[in-house]
């Protein structure tokens, strides 16, 4: 094995159990920032992006370095993906191969969730390159329909100064009052080896999972109001896996024990065994 090859790690699936309580968990902009919701079944959805997001976070927090940062918390003072890109020794100008291996060393997120690079420039400015992570998370659904309050708020402050009382600005609010989500994912072998993801990045996720909404408060998600009760994480005995990750999810069943849930205790919750097969249940924290 030479100094650039790493050991191919086993497949792995995970899933995070989390509830939301009188909060906002991801506001869709199509319809006027009201938490994600089925039209057909009330179901609640949190996009894969939002998710990946929390993740990309909780990593900065870990002192990781992050190539996706958003504007309002980046680390580096770059206002732009180019930017980030091009302060790299060896980026500009290299090959594919090459650009993928270094942005693969540099940024924890390109390894594990895979990155497009493509930038417009001049002839030998160009960029474009893409990155298949390992790493493959599924959007969040609830497990049972959510309902939604929403609130009208306004505004008791002028915005600018006036000898004139303005009328106060209309808008509203929208929470879900209670919902228990479910998230799947995995990491896949082979493109872990492709992109030097390793079980010690591996163990890393896991217990960024754990506690995937911490240092992640604002108004729409006061503090305490998500809430990650367990990470249920399968680590097959080969890169290849012993069972397909859909069967590994179905492995989980959540069930309702009353009709209109309030609580984590409302559910009954138990992973059915697959021979050979052990899964580590992880608490939130």
């Amino acid at each position: 094995m030479t100094k650039n090859e790493i050991k191919a790690i086993n497949k792995k699936d995970f899933a995070i159990v989390f509830s939301v309580k009188n909060a906002n968990p991801n506001g869709d902009p199509n319809n006027g920032n009201r938490p994600r919701q089925s039209p057909f079944d009330s179901i609640g959805e949190i996009s894969d992006v939002a998710l990946k997001r929390k993740i990309r976070n909780r990593f900065m927090d870990y002192d990781q370095d992050i190539f996706v940062q958003s504007e309002d918390r980046t680390n580096d003072g770059f206002r732009s993906l180019k930017d980030r890109a091009d302060s790299i020794e060896g980026l500009k100008g290299a090959d594919s191969e090459t650009y993928k291996k270094i942005a693969c060393e540099t940024w924890i997120d390109v390894r594990t969730f895979g990155q497009v690079f493509s930038f417009k420039g001049d002839k030998n400015d160009s960029v474009s390159v893409g990155v298949r992570g390992p790493v493959a998370i599924q959007s969040a659904f609830s497990v049972h329909p959510i309902e939604i309050t929403s609130t009208k708020i306004t505004k008791s402050v002028n915005l600018v100064t006036s000898n004139k009382k303005t009328s106060d600005t209309m808008g509203e609010k929208h929470r879900v009052n209670y919902g228990l989500y479910v998230c799947y994912g995995s990491i896949n072998s082979q493109l872990a080896q492709d992109t030097k993801f390793s079980d010690k990045d591996a163990a890393l996720l896991k217990k960024i999972l754990c506690s995937i909404f911490e240092n992640d408060v604002s108004a729409a998600r006061p503090s305490g109001s998500m809430e990650v009760h367990n990470v249920y994480w399968w680590e097959h005995n080969s890169p290849l896996g012993q069972y397909s990750s859909a069967k590994v999810h179905r492995s989980l069943e959540i069930k309702q024990k009353v009709e209109s849930p309030t609580s984590y205790d409302d559910f009954e919750i138990k992973v059915n065994e697959l021979d050979g097969l052990s899964v580590e249940v992880l608490p939130g924290y």
